[in-house]
């Protein structure tokens, strides 16, 4: 794709990553003078990120090539690696900085409220501001080392955020198994970064991009899986699942900064920009579609055993991202589809974590979902915001999950074949397994009896928490059929996807929608039988199935990450540790005490006596001699 120097307020882009950057080192820096303004501080340079995110995205508009380059220094120069510092802005990149900028703006000024009594709420406000910045780098960076930059920062950040109530044994668990997963996934991005300038002498997105083509088959596809790992790490995807649902030991705001807006959603933007990589590797395309479908089925079967209601929303954002995977994993039929339902779900997906957390300010910070019950009429903003919300992430018709969801099933199964319905029936079982555990959760916590603890007497949030979730609630009802109907997405990213294409239809999309609507239905009647029918326990049975008991301990995924690699890496860690003292050290230490020894038994033969010095003389004389004689008798 073309690009051109920027000029206007896009030559002036770097200011998305430097008005939170700046933000974050005043609040630190400043210390406690900063502790009265700090959160309006925070809240005002994201909200300026948004406005200048704005303006940059209605001028790109206006540009015939619609992408713009933004150079700013020299970062690397050394033998024949050169890394210039730079900017891209174009249509890929527009879409996520007013996704990060925009549901990031809200999600602090929801925070003003939800933290208002924290006395690190600035630190806070710090940490939020860094983590913005971090995505913004990452997403408008013009080359792999920039966007590498850029996914350290935020891996920094989202390790802050979640650790934020340190004190609290869980929380810092939470963020070391994080901070540690991800590192997994890092080293695979820094491995295809080498890869790239090993082979092509440069990590720039036009250098790579326009070589690519001239590798050799193996060496793309490894370049790809690579990419993946990177991506499975950074959004939480099979087999390094296992992080995001402890990440909620968090404030809630960070979960719906990183569920919903920006980290999760970095993996995906990873492989959307590499699109001309993948397209060139059907091998590594093929393993994304599996590592989407299998993660999009972990996520829903584990969200229906939860009773927490953060984690329940935790694995739904598994399951989602996983849609989100399957539908980049189908190539140019799917960019846009995968993009448009990572945008819609930015909007619902923030609503109802927001939600969440306005449920748990009215009940005493409690999670249990067995202890909520009949909050409809308790928190009538609250239900109806994260009602719609809901209804956005079932699919229900006409609202943004049913415009984003229904086009990744259709292009799924329209990939035809066997893979093709074996992949849109597994995006169809999702959709119902979404159904029922969302009902689920909307019958446990606004509906039924009140089961409440004692001393608990829930109110609804003040202003300042629930305008941005109604906001949202209006994203979740719209922001689908804008960006599939009323300005189609697809057209909008074709500078950087290609053209669309019509697409050859398996199944008539009226025949897939009635299908996942039949499903979606199914599971909506599921979970009321199950749970809207019954009185709710105030303790989880204990006698239940063994998919159950799996589902409640996440799939076993922690156990088979401690069997298969925790473990065995302790003991490997302790045999090299081992081999180290005894072995290295002791051939070191060993050697340094047998000369020691040898010095010190030397030394006691040099007394001082001149007597013991003349019989060495003539005792070596006499063996020379000695020596001659038998010599010269041989």
């Amino acid at each position: 794709m073309e690009t051109t120097p920027a000029t206007g307020m896009l030559a002036a882009s770097w200011l998305l990553i430097a008005l939170p950057l700046a933000g974050a080192a005043v609040l630190l820096l400043g210390g406690r003078r900063t502790d009265r303004w700090g959160h309006l501080l925070g809240t005002g340079t994201v909200v300026a990120a948004f406005v200048v995110g704005l303006v940059c995205t209605v001028q790109l508009a206006g540009l015939d090539e619609r992408s713009a380059s933004v150079d700013l220094f020299t970062f690397i120069r050394t033998g024949n690696l050169d890394v210039e510092a730079g900017l891209l802005f174009d249509p890929l990149s527009a879409v996520f900085v007013l996704l990060i900028t925009g549901v990031g703006a809200l999600i602090h000024v929801y925070s003003i409220g939800y933290m208002a009594h924290d006395p690190a709420r600035r630190r806070f406000f710090a940490y939020l501001n860094l983590f913005v910045a971090a995505m913004l780098l990452l997403v408008l960076g013009n080359s792999y080392v920039a966007l590498y930059v850029g996914w350290e920062g935020v891996g920094l950040a989202s390790y802050l955020l979640i650790a934020f109530w340190y004190t609290r044994p869980a929380a810092a668990t939470a963020a070391k198994k994080a901070f540690i997963m991800n590192r997994v996934g890092d080293v695979g991005l820094a491995l295809a970064i080498f890869l790239m300038f090993a082979q092509l002498g440069t990590t720039s997105y036009a250098g790579v991009f326009g070589q690519v083509g001239l590798l050799a088959g193996g060496t793309v596809t490894a370049m790809g899986l690579l990419l993946l790992l990177g991506a499975c790490g950074k959004s939480g995807q099979f087999p390094l699942q296992a992080w995001l649902p402890d990440a909620m030991e968090g404030p809630t705001p960070v979960s719906a900064l990183i569920h919903a807006a920006t980290m999760v959603t970095a993996g995906v933007y990873l492989i959307a920009r590499s699109a001309p990589v993948f397209d060139e590797t059907a091998t590594a395309r093929t393993v994304v579609l599996v590592i989407g479908a299998i993660t999009l089925m972990i996520g829903a079967i584990v969200g229906c055993a939860y009773d927490d209601i953060k984690k329940v929303l935790a694995y739904s954002t598994v399951s989602q991202i996983g849609y989100m995977f399957l539908a980049v994993g189908l190539g140019p039929v799917g960019y846009a589809a995968g993009i448009a339902h990572l945008l819609a779900h930015g909007f619902f997906k923030a609503g109802l974590f927001l939600g969440a957390g306005s449920v748990m300010h009215a009940m005493n910070d409690s999670v249990d979902m067995r202890r909520y019950g009949g909050l409809a009429r308790k928190l009538p903003i609250t239900f109806v915001t994260f009602g719609l919300g809901y209804l956005a992430l079932i699919g229900f018709p006409l609202l943004s999950g049913w415009w984003t969801k229904d086009a990744i099933i259709e292009a799924a199964l329209n990939r035809g074949g066997a893979s093709g319905w074996l992949l849109g029936g597994v995006a169809v079982l999702g959709a119902g397994l979404t159904a029922f555990y969302m009902t689920r959760l909307m019958l446990m916590t606004f509906f039924g009896r009140a089961r409440w603890e004692d001393g608990v007497h829930p109110h609804e949030s003040p202003p300042v928490m629930t305008a941005p979730m109604v906001v949202l609630a209006v994203g979740s009802v719209l922001a689908g059929f804008v960006l599939v109907q009323a300005f189609p997405l697809e057209t909008w990213l074709a500078p950087v996807f290609g053209e669309p294409e019509e697409a050859a239809h398996v199944v008539a999309p009226l025949t897939v929608g009635i299908v996942v609507f039949v499903v979606m239905a199914l599971g909506i009647g599921a979970a009321w039988l199950f749970v809207g029918r019954r009185e709710v326990p105030l303790t989880a049975p204990a006698r239940v199935s063994p998919v159950v008991a799996a589902a409640r301990r996440g799939l076993y995924a922690d156990a088979v990450n401690e069997s298969v690699f925790m473990r065995p890496g302790m003991w490997l860690t302790r045999a090299l540790v081992w081999l180290d003292n005894r072995g290295v050290d002791g051939v070191v230490n060993g050697t340094a005490a047998a000369l020691g020894g040898s010095s010190s038994r030397l030394g006691r033969a040099q007394t001082g006596f001149v007597r013991s010095y003349a019989l060495g003389m003539l005792g070596g004389a006499v063996l020379v001699a000695g020596a001659l004689v038998a010599v010269t008798t041989a």
